[in-house]
């Protein structure tokens, strides 16, 4: 080969080793909206030189549907326990590299443990945080439209009289039909996990009896309308509507905006960081994890969107607001009426879909 050709090919060669380098400085994060404090993102793309693109959804149902369609170019997404757990079984994702986690001992044991239910020796997750779903409330609203009337139950948007007594403020419901469904079958005393017809026309017919009360089913607009006063009542996650408070607090129009777990018992969730098997930049999403299992990362994440982290590490950082809140992290008596969502079957998933879509168009 003569000295010129050979000069070329060495060039070549070293432009795509270059491009090769640049293109693992990159990572395709896919999360839920709200969910992380932006200087975490801006700090990890500093200490690593890795650029962080950051895209939100607000549903798991969104997150499957672009996860099934396959090759959607994301290298870490974070998925909800039941869904993950039905996507490993998909082989949707690749398996968790521990070797390059450093801070995976900043675990809680005893929440990894649940976790395990999802996903046999959490092979394809990490925590990311995890919560419960309840009710945000308007405290002036409800009380002029109810009284004294207790906050925490479901009967304010399960029971018709009292529902349709808050139809004019507003009422809105997650649009996730997994959840909100099970939720409606503990509220009736059926299993929450119960896939019979049965069971679910019995869900159905008690939503469809309040249907006519709810202003929408939105899983990230209700934030904003509770903090602005433009609904008085939400089922929905708890970290979203403690966002919802301190917005309305920092806002000073007289909005005081609560949350409760509902006494009836409610969903305790975990969201998980999980890998596809497809992505394309697997090693920047192992340090990205590991950043986040960080006590300091994970303590800011809590302290910045209200969702309680299962790290160990990071409880001492958590500030009094946040570790003592017990919409956030529950007294163990409320953790005992609290319950975990199975994954379900595709025959089912069917069946709620179409049973959802009827509710919704209240049809």
């Amino acid at each position: 080969m003569s000295p010129k050709k050979l000069g070329l090919v060495t060039a070549l060669a070293i432009t795509l080793s270059t491009a090769a380098v640049a293109q693992e400085q990159v990572l395709n994060i896919y999360n839920w909206s709200d969910y992380i404090n932006p200087e975490a993102v801006a700090q990890f793309e500093q200490e690593t030189g890795i650029k962080v693109n950051y895209d939100v959804y607000d549903s798991n149902e969104v997150l499957e549907a672009k996860l099934m369609s396959g090759s959607t170019g994301y290298d870490l997404v974070v998925p909800t326990g039941a869904f993950l757990e039905r996507h490993v079984q998909a082989g949707i994702y690749a398996e968790i590299d521990r070797s390059k986690l450093t801070n995976y001992g900043n675990l809680d044991s005893v929440l990894t443990e649940k976790i395990a239910r999802h996903d046999v020796d959490n092979k394809h997750n990490v925590p990311y945080a995890w919560g419960t779903i309840g009710l945000g409330y308007n405290e002036a609203m409800v009380k002029e439209r109810l009284g004294d009337m207790p906050f925490d139950t479901l009967d304010l948007i399960f029971k018709p009289e009292v529902a349709a007594k808050l139809a004019d403020c507003g009422i809105g419901l997650l649009d996730s039909p997994a959840e909100v469904i099970s939720i409606a079958l503990n509220y009736l005393g059926l299993d929450p996990n119960s896939e019979k017809k049965a069971d679910l026309k019995k869900a159905t017919e008690l939503m469809n009896s309040v249907r006519d009360s709810y202003k929408y089913f939105h899983s990230g607009k209700y934030i904003s309308d509770l903090a602005n006063g433009e609904i008085c009542v939400a089922l929905g996650y708890n970290g979203d509507i403690l966002q919802a408070q301190s917005r309305a607090e920092e806002a000073g129009q007289g909005n005081v905006i609560g949350f409760a777990i509902p006494k009836e018992g409610t969903l305790v969730w975990f969201d998980l960081m999980a890998i596809p098997a497809d992505a394309p930049h697997p090693d920047a999403a192992h340090q990205f994890i590991d950043f986040v299992l960080k006590a300091e990362t994970a303590a800011g994440i809590s302290n910045y969107v209200y969702y309680a982290v299962a790290n160990t590490a990071a409880e001492p950082l958590l500030l009094d607001e946040v570790r003592n809140n017990p919409g956030i992290y529950p007294s163990n008596e409320v953790k005992a009426n609290l319950f975990t969502q199975n994954a379900h079957t595709a025959k089912f998933d069917r069946l709620l879909t179409r049973a959802w879509s009827g509710i919704k168009t209240g049809r």
